[in-house]
């Protein structure tokens, strides 16, 4: 038998993580539930005490250490530790923090218990994911007014390694589309987009759509 995913709960709402826990232990049988720290500091500490494969990590966890700090001091010395930020704000600044400190994901907490369960198995595989909300809140912020492509190479320079094809699908993806919803819009066909989407990582030297979100809004 597979040994199961050891997961650390961190927020300071013990409804949140009762019921996050509550839900884990009964409607999976490849993960477990290894602690629930109420604060960044106690997120660190489990973290060196039950080296967990995957910390749910609330953004904002008063006193003394948020979620974005704790991720700051957990990521150096523990990389194998995939954290997923769990938060109701999807402000930019929350976000981007997250992403630059080393977080592997960003969801809103209006996400359902089964896809938070969906994100969970995936990122196993490491498949990253970021509310689509957010990536295109975030995009649509850094390049507001006029064309979102020109006004983005203007502001990354390394934008202009690509085709005008690869640009236009890099910002897709930096807005939460998937491959079939670039190849519907763009009137495309799915193995095309792949193909691009392939080449665009190989230009950027990234692995896969978090990294292109990361890079889009490096600053």
């Amino acid at each position: 038998m597979a040994e199961k995913l050891k997961i650390l709960l961190a927020d300071d709402q013990a409804l949140i993580t009762e019921s996050l826990s509550t839900f884990l232990s009964n409607y999976t049988d490849d993960m477990a539930v290894v602690g629930i720290a109420q604060n960044g500091k106690e997120a660190v500490a489990f973290a060196e005490k039950y080296h967990p494969d995957i910390i749910l990590m609330d953004v904002l966890m008063p006193p003394g250490m948020n979620g974005v700090e704790a991720v700051k001091i957990i990521k150096p010395k523990h990389p194998e530790i995939k954290i997923i930020m769990l938060s109701t704000y999807d402000e930019d600044e929350f976000v981007r923090s997250a992403l630059l400190a080393g977080s592997s994901g960003y969801l809103l907490k209006d996400i359902s218990p089964t896809e938070l369960i969906t994100v969970i198995r995936a990122l196993k595989n490491n498949v990253i994911q970021i509310s689509p909300e957010i990536a295109r809140k975030m995009v649509q912020q850094k390049y507001s007014g006029g064309d979102i492509i020109s006004g983005a190479a203007e502001s990354l320079p390394w934008l202009n390694t690509l085709t005008n094809r690869e640009r236009e699908i890099f910002i897709l993806i930096t807005t939460g589309y998937d491959n079939e919803q670039i190849a519907e819009k763009l009137n495309l066909a799915l193995q095309t987009v792949k193909n691009i989407v392939s080449t665009i990582y190989s230009k950027l030297n990234v692995k896969d759509r978090f990294e292109i979100i990361r890079l889009a809004n490096r600053r």
